[in-house]
């Protein structure tokens, strides 16, 4: 018996293994590389979230960015992390408020531009109390 060797699963739940050392799955039938990974599942942790300290949620409450594919309901993943640069979609807060809009600089101005041809722009007043809180890196959308 002490010849013996136990073969145990090729993954053993170690944190240093992470979905992107999976191969693309084959979405058509036949067997894929990931199934020696079968019984680990899809962490959308590892997937979705860069920077774990910086990342929150938020669920959108209005239509002002349906134009982006951001609808009520959605769950908006922010990483607080990332600089805001031109054209980011952002969680800004402007006067105590806090707004979901897409970001421009132009140097000359700041503007916070909604998504939706119902909502005007924003034109950022330099004297107002305004504030990047952070960038929206993803948005999980139900279909149903």
């Amino acid at each position: 018996m002490d010849s013996q060797e136990w073969q145990g699963a090729a993954y053993k739940g170690s944190k240093n293994f992470t979905q992107q050392d999976v191969s693309t799955a084959n979405a058509t039938g036949f067997g894929a590389a990931t199934d020696d990974y079968m019984e680990r599942g899809i962490d959308l942790n590892e997937q979705l979230i860069k920077n774990k300290p910086a990342t929150f949620f938020f669920r959108m409450n209005s239509h002002a960015m349906t134009g982006a594919g951001i609808y009520p309901g959605d769950i908006l993943i922010v990483d607080r992390s990332i600089r805001a640069s031109n054209q980011k979609i952002v969680v800004a807060i402007l006067n105590g408020e806090l707004l979901i809009r897409r970001y421009t600089d132009t140097g000359v101005k700041k503007l916070l531009s909604a998504e939706n041809k119902k909502c005007a722009d924003i034109e950022i007043d330099p004297l107002a109390s305004f504030a990047v809180w952070g960038v929206v890196v993803y948005c999980i959308h139900a279909t149903l």
